[in-house]
């Protein structure tokens, strides 16, 4: 099976909110209130909110697909975009979804991979992340990938804090 990485457009958005609330509920689901749950995704996959990140000249979606099936989905956030820090000269992976009838099948590290393809397309400095600190699987990944944690920050799922873990990847030496 082929899985291909498609750039998502204003076009692909009811497919992008139906990965991004599937994928998200598969990932924490489990470990949160289900009203917590309810009120993140209405909020953060409404279609307003989808369309504008869709609009934001800093930020970009891909979809992975197997026979235009879509199993996954990355978003990158670049200067002003980016949801903590503000250098100019990096790259943040908000975003880095697998359904979980796909996981290790590498669905993950080819999103991934497009990431660091763009990051060295515009010659970035390095690769950062927030991960969620209960989320080994993700965390050792990001390890795998020669990120190391750098800071903390707090992530708000409805009314509940959570803490998530920076990691970053210097691309250059």
């Amino acid at each position: 099976m082929e899985i291909t990485v498609t750039k998502i457009t204003q076009n692909d958005i009811l497919e992008l909110q139906k990965i991004g609330r599937k994928t998200f509920s598969e990932t924490f689901s489990e470990n949160n209130t289900e009203e917590s749950m309810n009120e993140y995704l209405e909020s953060s996959f409404s279609t307003e909110k989808l369309t504008a990140e869709l609009n934001d000249e800093n930020s970009e979606f891909y979809f992975a697909k197997i026979n235009d099936e879509v199993i996954g989905y990355l978003k990158l956030n670049m200067g002003s975009s980016q949801t903590e820090i503000k250098d100019e000269n990096t790259l943040e992976i908000e975003r880095i979804y697998v359904s979980k009838d796909f996981h290790g099948m590498k669905v993950g590290q080819i999103l991934y991979e497009k990431a660091i393809e763009i990051a060295t397309q515009n010659d970035i400095d390095y690769v950062w992340l927030g991960v969620w600190e209960n989320n080994l699987r993700a965390i050792n990944f990001y390890q795998k990938n020669g990120f190391t944690e750098f800071d903390k920050h707090i992530f708000r799922l409805g009314n509940e804090e959570q803490t998530d873990i920076m990691m970053k990847l210097n691309l250059k030496n």
